[in-house]
């Protein structure tokens, strides 16, 4: 496991703003000198990690929350593994909160990349909250996904100027060396992703979700340290 930023508790404070949920996904492929991640390049005038390397993803909407049909069993296990989250946390809920937010997932990959994944190609990975110090701050719920053989994910988002399959080895040596940038999220989770060998390790190996909600301060931190490294 890749070392994690220190946390804070959560906040009582009021006049924090509320994350608001969001879904990812960390589409997977294997390739002769290992895994490949899909992401794109967002451009520089977005509010919202401008010029960041990111997965695809976005807010969960209001329409996410009906017209879908998935299996007991899948939103069961879903729930499960959120069962530490925001959307684990109300008595009840927990299934159908896993459903609203596997359909934003779904609905993003679709959107941002004009590919149609099945719900059972998805499984949740990680959870993180936005540091209560940052103006616009997302309750994200990351995804790994296995696309089935021939699906191929393209560029067709006005929110990036760039979307392509990369090596995961060489995305983070490209943010060591100062050629793109990635988010706090991004980076720790390819930097988990890159100890695996293949998708098929990453499908089967044991997991636990625990939420992260990175300290005030944890974002400029963050990319001080990187600027030093450089």
């Amino acid at each position: 496991m890749t070392d994690l930023p220190k946390q804070d508790p959560p906040s009582t404070e009021g006049t924090v703003p509320q994350p608001r949920l969001a879904a990812s996904v960390i589409l997977l492929r294997d390739a002769p000198d290992g895994l490949e991640a899909f992401v794109q390049h967002r451009v520089d005038t977005m509010d919202f990690a401008a010029g960041m390397v990111v997965f695809p993803g976005g807010r969960v909407d209001s329409a996410d929350g009906s017209g879908w049909d998935y299996p007991a069993e899948l939103l069961e296990r879903h729930s499960a593994d959120w069962n530490q989250s925001s959307i684990g946390a109300e008595p009840g809920e927990a299934a159908r909160n896993a459903g609203t937010v596997l359909t934003a997932a779904i609905r993003e990959v679709r959107e941002e990349a004009g590919l149609n994944i099945n719900a059972a190609d998805l499984r949740p990975w990680a959870n993180w909250v936005t540091p209560t110090d940052m103006p616009k701050r997302f309750d994200t719920y990351f995804y790994v996904a296995k696309p089935a053989p021939g699906a191929e994910p393209q560029h067709q988002t006005t929110e990036a100027w760039k979307s392509l399959w990369m090596p995961v080895a060489g995305i983070l040596a490209s943010e060591a060396a100062g050629t793109l940038k990635l988010m706090p999220p991004t980076y720790y989770l390819l930097k988990e992703i890159s100890g695996f060998l293949t998708v098929d390790h990453v499908w089967s190996a044991e997991h636990t979700v625990v939420p992260v909600l990175a300290p005030v301060g944890s974002m400029a931190a963050f990319l001080k340290e990187r600027e030093n490294r450089r």
